[in-house]
């Protein structure tokens, strides 16, 4: 009997772990609820609440009333206000023979100007407001156009000499004091001949320290003009590339780089004369080894004369209006250049409102007006030609 009372006890107890029987029902205290032990689940995390809070709005800046950190010249703030209570710097850099490349300090600039010289030949105008660069170059000769810069940028000039009738037209300014050649113990130009070139360089910061300690007024000055909106304007067209040909020995391009927002420089690496075998080499800056590039790229079409100075030196006539390409985030806009003679270079749309500069950093690229324009697909090149 006492055998089959075990069995009958055993047998229960199996069946029960079993699950054929009901469970007892345990009383659990109020609060969050057990979780079973057969079958855990994890507690369900609550999603957190929209924010209501409006992202804030894009800052856009200009024409006019920048704020005080805030550079003009590139709709930034700058690390160092300080910079902005001084003078623009203008430095004339080479452009050619192909063996003044890579130049030093061209990256570092806040705003660059490509423009035909003479003979196929170009130069680059390069000026320095919102940061510094230790070395600038190799700085050659000025030409007509840097009347017009020095004058609507209210500039520092340091270059390496010109033609007679140039220096003649620099030196009968009201901006003569501003104008910087080599010579004299205290020249802030300097030579530098790692490799038997002997190449003119210069500091920007020894540059416009050297203007004061010559007496010259080197405040912060009224360069109103741009316009900068981070968000692209919806009139553009898709622009991935561009061409710029000035002649058989210089060319160049711009790859639009989505990664960082900006276009890439290439240039020629070879002449090409019969315009069928253009071979590019990318842009770097000597001084910081990176690729030159910029925000904005901006072709504009500029009324320019032959003057004869020997040999052949044009004059280009940066005053008025005139059509203008303006190229950021990856599309073009064609827009209004103009600029009065005290003036930066500002844009305006169709519609006479101000074309918005992406905030950054930006390169004319300056053509006469009778230049052509051609366009395949998200590729356009420029031609340069006279009037």
């Amino acid at each position: 009997m006492k055998k089959l009372l075990f069995v009958f006890a055993t047998l229960s107890i199996l069946l029960s772990a079993c699950g054929s029987f009901p469970a007892i029902s345990t009383p659990t205290p109020s609060g969050t609820p057990l979780a079973s032990a057969t079958s855990p689940s994890p507690t369900a995390t609550p999603l957190p609440e929209p924010s209501l809070t409006p992202l804030p709005p894009a800052i856009i800046y200009g024409p006019s009333n920048f704020p005080s950190n805030v550079n003009p010249l590139t709709g930034l703030p700058v690390a160092d206000p300080a910079l902005l209570d001084r003078r623009p710097l203008l430095v004339k850099v080479s452009n050619l023979p192909r063996n003044v490349r890579p130049q030093w300090g061209l990256s570092l600039a806040d705003i660059v100007f490509e423009y035909y010289t003479e003979e196929g030949a170009t130069r680059f105008a390069a000026l320095f407001y919102g940061n510094n660069a230790d070395m600038v170059g190799p700085i050659r000769s000025g030409r007509f156009m840097d009347v017009h810069l020095i004058r609507g940028y209210k500039a520092v000039f340091a270059f390496g000499s010109a033609y007679e009738k140039v220096i003649d037209r620099l030196y009968s300014s009201e901006f003569a004091d501003r104008l910087v050649l080599e010579g004299g113990p205290d020249t802030p130009l300097k030579r530098y001949d790692p490799n038997g070139v002997n190449d003119l360089v210069v500091n920007t910061a020894d540059l416009s320290a050297y203007i004061t300690a010559q007496g010259v007024e080197n405040g912060r000055q009224n360069l109103d003009g741009m316009s900068f909106d981070p968000a692209a304007p919806a009139a553009g067209q898709p622009a991935t590339q561009l061409f710029v040909r000035y002649s058989g020995v210089i060319y160049n391009r711009w790859d639009y780089d989505a990664v960082s927002g900006k276009y890439l420089r290439s240039a020629d690496n070879a002449d090409d004369y019969d315009n069928n075998n253009e071979q590019y080499v990318q842009s770097t800056d000597r001084l910081t080894g990176k690729p030159i590039a910029f925000d904005n790229v901006v072709v504009l079409f500029v009324i320019t004369d032959h003057y004869i100075v020997s040999p052949e030196v044009v004059d280009i006539q940066f005053v008025g209006t005139g059509t203008a390409y303006a190229f950021r985030d990856g599309q073009v806009t064609q827009v209004t250049w103009k600029r009065d003679p005290i003036s930066v270079v500002s844009l305006t749309n169709a519609d006479g409102t101000p074309f918005p500069f992406k905030p950054g950093t930006t390169f004319f690229e300056v053509m006469g007006a009778g230049s052509q324009v051609q366009q395949t697909g998200q590729s356009w090149r420029f031609i340069h030609a006279m009037p």
